[in-house]
């Protein structure tokens, strides 16, 4: 039976190219997005991570008393020049380090996007001159305040050269600054996709600490944290080893870069989904149309048992040669994902492929592991039937109980499913509770939709056969042969069913929600410009106010304070506003309280805030404001509708520049113009008035309102890509499904030509098939999709009071066109071979 199985494998050419492609693309896929998920988090990871390589213990200022400013006086030459001399210790290494964004040689923000991965740091040389950490490249070090250096990533994707006069802000105010040198680095933060920006030491200390003083001090050596720790100023510094600053690192890091492996793996369950769909379905088709071979074994004395361990011997042998293939294709995936989702001036972080354990087992489990069950299923139905019976016909209907068993199961996940999204019509919020229960609901509905397919297959083919009966005698054959296995079309359209019931259900959501955040952004703004820092860690330059308020053209101009808001184990973002002029700037509803009486320890809270803290206007919230952890009462004066303008909480800008991470500074100037004027002049005056920093962005309502709803965008490429999935596996789907039937009907073709139908007929006839399964599928897909939107819609309803079911007629439209030339493109191999066929030949194949 093993050579048998063998001789199988190898006999029908054709059939194993198609067989192994289907089983191919699935595992390419699910390897592939799980390599790029693992690889991109190790990107990243490394771009937030500080190497802590050979450092033993390092020195940094403590947090200041209360009472206090800061500590940053407490690391100087002095302190080094002590601990040097601690026994162990074989190098000290002062540093003085920061954030820069700088702009490009073409004068726009250069990865400004990233304002955590654009480093600035002091070169310090050692007793030979050179800065061991910054090897130079070209050029030379910095000698001076007016001088500049960079690393060799920053300097190409700036296209900066030596010589060049470099825009710069590290906070606040613009410098321009000449480019004397490029260096090279092993800084992870820097390779991943950061920017380096090196000053000479005083200009550094100048920026990021005070005169003569350092933000840290590396020890390389043998030294322990107890004999540094005895050196230090009480209370003003802290020795910390470098095994205890990586294992924090790793905790902080991993918490951050966490979310950016969730799309990947999204892509990679609906590929594993639908991927097995189609490998399920070719080896179900396959051994169908051996059910004759299969007799035939029987007949000779095969028992049923050797008869499944052939057909499953060969599963194992095609599994495993297309799970070699897919995954050497799902490398080449994962590498060109990067440079597809990301852009010139915001790549995504470099770095090498990372091949866990789980694409390994992955590209096995998908394809050997579903093949082999795959060809289980089948070939125990197949063995079982009658050697006799099965010799008859090649086509074995399913039986009463099979067809009451699948109709009762779909009934039951039908009820299930559009019962549970019903029940959440009602919800007032998209809790994770909802939102879970609405994901299940729409998987169970999926599963009854796929269920019942083959049971829907009939009416509905039979209703679209008025179409296709247009075309004549062709048109008419290609309904009947769609319905000649409602099984089999069935099992072909699942993959459109379940692609096209994702892509209409997220792109209905996506497009009410788009809309909805525009409404909320228009609604809440009444300035006509936004000057705002990228950032709540950096400011606008304090000067900039005076000369945006100087401006021709600007009728007011409000200042507001940006910081986080730590409530209730949630990090909120919180803007100080001034209570006399917040009305002429920002357009609040306020359904209960003023904002009048913000003040001192007197805030006001978002409606959805508000819901999940449990307070209303009166009562109070444990919180701090920026950085710290000085927990205190505040009490709630007001509760407004939800406001992106607004954010979640609002505050006196006196107390929230007190507290934010940049003590004194604003983030964000409102701007309204004389009559309300927008124009390309009016932006670059105002652009000019903050000194065209790379820090800041000047944006009109329209931008605004536009950037409002740009969180959309990560929801519309994921729809994007979800429909390209379901696309490229439907059209092996179809393309398997169309060649295994014209090699069924070879001799039915045959009778065609014979009797006058010409290939032109035969081509068409072919087309029309796999258009028809492809229009099921859309239409049941269709269904499903826009029922689980209006359902899940209703939890966005909740929580966003101006979200309205909406739907996007073109993208729709755009899926339904796809779906369709996809059923015209499958077809164009089968067609042509079927139409190829001789008439005598044909006739005479048994």
């Amino acid at each position: 039976m093993l050579r048998t199985a063998l001789r199988n494998v190898l006999a029908h050419k054709a059939r194993l190219v198609m067989t192994v492609l289907a089983v191919c693309l699935g595992v390419a896929f699910v390897c592939g997005t799980l390599v790029f998920a693992e690889s991109s988090a190790a990107a990243y990871r490394a771009a937030a991570s500080k190497n802590f390589a050979g450092i033993a213990v390092t020195v940094t200022p403590k947090d200041p008393p209360p009472g206090s400013t800061t500590n940053s006086d407490v690391l100087d030459d002095a302190l080094v020049r002590k601990l040097a001399d601690v026994p162990g210790v074989t190098a000290v290494r002062p540093s003085v380090d920061g954030s820069a964004t700088l702009d490009a040689a073409d004068g726009s923000p250069l990865r400004a996007g990233k304002a955590w991965a654009n480093l600035a740091a002091a070169y310090v040389p050692n007793a030979d001159g050179k800065d061991s950490r910054y090897p130079l490249a070209e050029g030379r070090a910095p000698a001076n305040a007016g001088e500049l250096a960079v690393d060799r990533g920053t300097a190409d994707a700036g296209h900066l050269r030596i010589g060049d006069t470099v825009t710069l802000a590290t906070d606040g105010p613009v410098m321009t600054k000449r480019l004397v040198g490029i260096v090279t680095t092993e800084d992870t933060r820097v390779t991943a996709g950061g920017t380096l920006a090196l000053f000479d030491k005083a200009t550094a200390q100048r920026l990021f600490t005070t005169p003569g003083h350092y933000t840290s001090i590396d020890l390389a050596g043998e030294a322990s944290t107890d004999q540094v720790t005895a050196l230090l100023p009480a209370d003003r510094a802290l020795a910390t080893s470098g095994a205890a600053q990586a294992a924090q690192q790793a905790a902080n890091v991993d918490m951050m870069t966490r979310g950016y492996q969730k799309m990947p793996k999204i892509f990679a369950g609906v590929a594993l989904f639908i991927g097995s769909f189609l490998i399920v379905n070719t080896f179900t088709m396959l051994v169908s149309r051996r059910t004759r071979e299969i007799a035939l074994l029987r007949a000779i004395g095969a028992t049923r048992r050797q008869v499944v361990r052939s057909v499953l011997w060969e599963a194992v042998l095609v599994g495993l040669a297309a799970s070699a293939a897919g995954f050497v294709a799902g490398l080449g995936i994962a590498s060109v994902l990067p440079d597809l989702l990301g852009t010139a001036q915001d790549p995504l972080p470099n770095g090498p492929l990372v091949i866990g354990a789980r694409p390994v087992m992955a590209a096995l489990g998908v394809g050997v592991g579903i093949t082999v069950l795959a060809a289980w299923l089948p070939s125990r139905r197949a063995a079982k039937i009658a050697p006799i019976e099965a010799l008859r016909s090649a086509e074995q209907p399913p039986t009463p109980t099979a067809s009451r068993v699948r109709t009762a199961l779909g009934a039951i996940l039908l009820v299930a499913g559009a019962g549970l999204l019903v029940s959440l019509t009602g919800a007032k919020d998209a809790s994770d509770a909802n939102l879970q229960n609405a994901m299940f609901g729409c998987a169970l509905l999926v599963a009854a939709l796929i269920t019942l397919a083959p049971l829907l297959a009939v009416p509905v083919i039979r209703l679209g056969g008025r179409l296709t009966g247009r075309f004549g005698v062709t048109g008419r054959l290609a309904r009947e042969n769609a319905l000649r296995d409602p099984r089999r079309t069935a099992a072909t359209a699942s993959v459109l069913v379940i692609s096209t019931a994702l892509v209409a259900g997220l792109a209905v959501i996506g497009n009410s929600t788009e809309q909805a955040l525009d409404r909320q952004a228009a609604s809440g703004l009444t300035a006509d410009y936004v000057i705002g820092s990228r950032t709540t860690t950096t400011a606008i330059d304090p000067a900039a106010l005076k000369r945006v308020a100087g401006t021709p053209g600007v009728k007011t101009a409000s200042a507001v304070a940006d910081s986080t808001l730590f409530t209730g184990g949630n990090v909120r973002s919180i803007s100080g506003v001034d209570p006399a002029t917040v009305d002429s700037v920002m357009r609040l509803d306020f359904v209960s309280g003023s904002s009048k009486d913000l003040g001192p320890g007197r805030i006001a809270l978002s409606s959805s805030v508000a819901r999940e803290q449990g307070v209303s206007t009166g009562g109070t919230v444990n919180a701090h404001i920026g950085p710290g952890n000085d927990f205190r009462p505040y009490t709630v004066i007001g509760v407004y509708q939800d406001n992106p303008i607004a954010d979640d909480a609002l505050g006196a800008r006196s107390e929230v520049q007190q507290h934010s991470f940049k003590p004194g500074s604003v983030q964000r100037i409102l701007v309204r113009t004389d009559g309300g004027a927008v124009s390309k002049a009016t932006e670059d005056r105002l652009r000019t008035a903050t000194g065209n920093s790379p820090l800041v962005q000047v944006k009109d309502r329209e931008e605004l309102v536009h950037e409002a709803a740009g969180s959309m965008g990560e929801l519309l490429t994921l729809m994007y890509g979800l429909l390209a999935i379901g696309v490229v596996i439907s059209l092996l789907g179809i393309v398997n499904t169309l060649a295994m039937s014209v090699a069924e009907r070879t001799r039915e073709i045959g009778v065609l030509r014979a009797i006058g139908m010409d290939r032109a007929g035969i081509r068409r006839m072919i087309r029309l098939e796999a258009v028809t399964v492809a229009a099921f599928g859309t239409l049941l897909g269709l269904v499903g999709g826009l029922f689980g939107a209006w359902a899940v819609g209703s939890l966005a309803n909740g929580a966003m009071a101006q979200y309205s079911l909406s739907l996007p007629w073109g993208t729709l439209l755009l899926v339904c066109l796809v779906s369709l030339t996809t059923g015209v493109v499958a077809a164009a191999v089968p067609a042509r071979r079927a139409a190829a066929l001789s008439p005598l030949e044909a006739v005479a194949e048994t």
